[in-house]
Parts: C-alpha cells; sequence; structure tokens
C-alpha cells in the first residue's frame, strides 16, 4: 500500500504534463492543416531515387 501513495502522485503529475503539452501544441498551431501532409505525399515533386 505504500507504493500507491507514491505511483498515484507520479501518474497524475505525468497525466498533467502531458496534458500541459498537448494544450501547448494546440495553442502553438500545430493541427492546423491536418490535410497538407496528405496532399504533400500525392505530389509528384519528389521521387524516391537519390539524386547523382
Amino acid at each position: 500500500m505504500d507504493v500507491l501513495g507514491i505511483l498515484i502522485p507520479i501518474s497524475l503529475v505525468l497525466g498533467l504534463l502531458g496534458l500541459g503539452g498537448f494544450y501547448w501544441t494546440l495553442k502553438r498551431g500545430m493541427y492546423e492543416d491536418p490535410e497538407g501532409d496528405s496532399r504533400r505525399i500525392l505530389q509528384g515533386d519528389y521521387d524516391d531515387k537519390p539524386k547523382s
């Protein structure tokens, strides 16, 4: 039972850090263009062969 007294606060702190990190990424606008990456993959600008 002593272990729970240590693990519960640690898990709460880690959860709050994760939630804070998520809100930080939302505030910085990292999820503004979710379709941009998928459209960029389909463009023919890039090829799979290395330049010689």
